[in-house]
């Protein structure tokens, strides 16, 4: 089974525009097509990000998302890598990659180091 982590920045494109590219891998999720890897931080960010809003979700709904989520990703805890990033709230995905040995597909890849881990979600295709 392959493994993946997904940028929050996925999940909402997913869930915003349901026939892009970030609800293609969202869906693959949703399928078993691969198995998802999280933290808790990671998974703290994908509910407030949710929640915003700007974004209109229903709080049933984020919930819903959140279970689902939750009862299908492998939760674990990363050893913490001493590597900078330009923006820090980054690292916990990849640190999550990195323990799972995961592809991290996301829609900022500039954001990450250049590892062959890191996926643009336009390059899913």
């Amino acid at each position: 089974m392959m493994f993946v982590v997904l940028d929050t920045n996925v999940i909402v494109s997913a869930l915003l525009s349901p026939h892009g590219k970030p609800a293609y891998v969202f869906n693959r999720f949703v399928e078993g097509n691969f198995t998802l890897c999280a933290d808790e931080r990671i998974l703290e960010e994908y509910y407030a990000v949710l929640s915003r809003e700007k974004f209109h979700f229903d709080l049933t709904y984020i919930e819903q998302i959140m279970s689902f989520i939750r009862s299908k990703a492998i939760i674990v805890s990363p050893t913490p890598l001493a590597i900078p990033f330009s923006d820090e709230s980054d690292k916990k995905f990849f640190e999550v990659a990195k323990a799972c040995n995961a592809v991290l597909i996301t829609g900022n890849a500039k954001h990450f180091p250049a590892d062959p881990l890191i996926k643009s979600v336009n390059d899913i295709f």
